[in-house]
């Protein structure tokens, strides 16, 4: 989905990819990209699941009391997270069910990691992280984020961080897809290939991991968040989640209100909007950002020479696409086609200045001068999102659907296109297991975000407020980016919320923040994931 980067703080150098993987553990985590929702992260997690038609059982209870209790009396031994670590950086694992409704059957780990609270006597609680994704590795981030918090907060919290079931270092998912595989977003001129594809991806998905990818969902990682609060001792929990953790956070006060503290939920995905209308929105969403764009750009016409009018800059970066589409155009030595171009910039667009730089080497590129490469890392194994995003809820089947749509999409929204409606793997995912959760509740919650976000639009945190109905919401007005809290930089939200974490006293009202000329982001997104 994308994810916001490292606090500038924590910021390591460019590093070639073998330095990389030399670097102590836990300082490759703290230099890595946290990894956040669905416009970066969908490529680090989607995943088919099982045959399709498989019965439904009955939902779990959420609080059956006396079913888990050999669970909720672990006592994990936290040792230092890696030889090198700072030693206040500990892990340790805790185990769960596989299956909520068979505890005593399979049992899997979760690792954890903890950073205790500095003040022994302003201790608050626990508040637990989750970075986004679907797909998102969380061990890492008390460290990783541990210069950004206030102190403040560090006196009041255990911060702790875990890898949701079926990712990273707890038991994982892996459907043993090829690098060619990994891509989830394809276009509709090979509609055809694509169904060979999320065929071929969902029957691998099957074969290599059938016998997890039913009980990696949204609902058994919220479980597990309560188990690790009972394991922690901890009769409530506070939270901090971003992207994709804003739907898990919205799901456990569902199914645990009374366990809820301090709950933020930082660029949220709609709770109305999972999954397949999460995706599509992108593409509206960036008509919207490409039109605040060009006006932008053209006010700044004699910096950038894009155009002097918002439809001379639009008109040019369509030209830009039609040659691209023509005859690819090679940036930093790596040819790339139109497709490519506007996934890339896709994301870009909400932050205009980030944009026009990128749209003036582009056309640098297509005049044939010399250019750095175009910022597209490879995708990572989405095998842990796909597994989330296809269980949670139920796709649709029908093949035709998905060529109607994207077929309509492609001409309708010509930023971003077709590129998130297409077909999936989840067309060949057997149904969830569980009914969808209906997040409608009165648990208080701070919910904070950006206007312009491109990977968690506006609407979507406005279906969150409304959902739940003791939230109180923060907007950053005319706020690029995405990741708020700790991440834009922007002195009004920061406080808001570092308050709310605090005292646990919501705003009064409903707050606007402006976004101010001396905001700087200090992490960004990844650019092409489901979250």
């Amino acid at each position: 989905m994308p994810s916001p980067g490292i606090p500038h703080a924590r910021r390591n150098s460019t590093k070639s990819p073998a330095a990389q993987r030399n670097r102590p553990w836990w300082r490759r985590v703290r230099g890595r990209r946290v990894a956040l929702l669905l416009g970066a992260a969908l490529s680090a997690g989607l995943t088919p699941a099982l045959a399709a038609g498989a019965a439904q059982a009955a939902p779990l209870a959420a609080d059956a009391p006396g079913r888990l209790d050999a669970y909720e009396r672990q006592h994990p031994t936290w040792q230092r997270c890696a030889a090198d670590a700072p030693a206040e950086f500990e892990c340790a694992t805790v185990q769960v069910p596989l299956d909520y409704r068979d505890p005593g059957g399979r049992r899997i780990e979760v690792a954890i990691s903890r950073i205790k609270a500095a003040d022994s006597h302003r201790r608050r609680g626990v508040l637990l992280l989750n970075p986004g994704g679907p797909g998102g590795p969380g061990l890492g981030l008390p460290w990783e984020l541990d210069s950004s918090f206030p102190q403040s907060v560090k006196d009041r919290f255990d911060r702790i961080g875990f890898d949701p079931r079926g990712v990273g270092r707890s038991t994982p998912v892996d459907c043993g897809l090829t690098a060619d595989e990994y891509n989830i977003f394809r276009p509709h001129r090979t509609f055809d290939a694509n169904v060979a594809w999320a065929r071929g991806v969902a029957d691998k998905c099957r074969a290599h991991a059938g016998d997890l990818i039913p009980y990696v969902t949204t609902r058994n990682t919220a479980r597990d968040m309560d188990v690790i609060r009972a394991v922690l001792g901890e009769k409530r929990i506070s939270y901090l989640g971003l992207s994709y953790g804003t739907a898990l956070g919205a799901v456990y006060t569902q199914m645990f209100p009374t366990r809820a503290d301090r709950f933020v939920l930082d660029s949220s995905v709609g709770p109305d909007m999972m999954w397949r209308g999460q995706f599509r929105s992108w593409a509206p969403e960036a008509q919207a950002e490409f039109r605040r764009w060009t006006r932008w750009t053209a006010e700044r016409s004699a910096t950038y020479h894009l155009g002097d009018t918002p439809d001379e800059v639009a008109a040019g970066f369509r030209d830009l696409i039609a040659r691209a589409d023509r005859d690819p155009i090679v940036l930093g030595g790596t040819p790339v086609n139109g497709v490519q171009i506007r996934q890339t910039l896709r994301p870009m667009f909400a932050t205009v200045a980030e944009a026009a730089k990128w749209v003036v080497v582009v056309k640098q590129g297509a005049a044939g001068e010399p250019t750095p490469e175009l910022p597209q890392a490879s995708p990572p194994d989405p095998s842990a999102s796909l597994t989330v995003v296809c269980g949670d809820v139920d796709w649709p089947r029908d093949v035709q659907r998905y060529r109607a749509d994207s077929a309509r999409d492609s001409v309708r929204y010509p930023v971003f296109g077709d590129l998130a409606s297409g077909i999936m793997p989840c067309a060949f995912w057997a149904g969830p297991r569980e009914p969808v959760t209906v997040v409608d509740n009165r648990v208080p919650a701070l919910i904070v975000q950006n206007e312009w976000d491109p990977a968690t639009p506006l609407s979507g945190a406005r279906s969150m407020h409304r959902s739940l109905k003791g939230s109180r919401m923060i907007t950053v007005d005319e706020g690029e980016g995405h990741g708020v809290y700790l991440f834009a930089g922007n002195r009004c939200a920061d406080e808001t919320t570092t308050a709310y974490l605090v005292t646990g006293r919501l705003p009064g009202a409903d707050v606007t923040c402006r976004a101010q000329a001396d905001d700087r982001r200090v992490a960004s997104p990844p650019s092409a994931r489901l979250g």
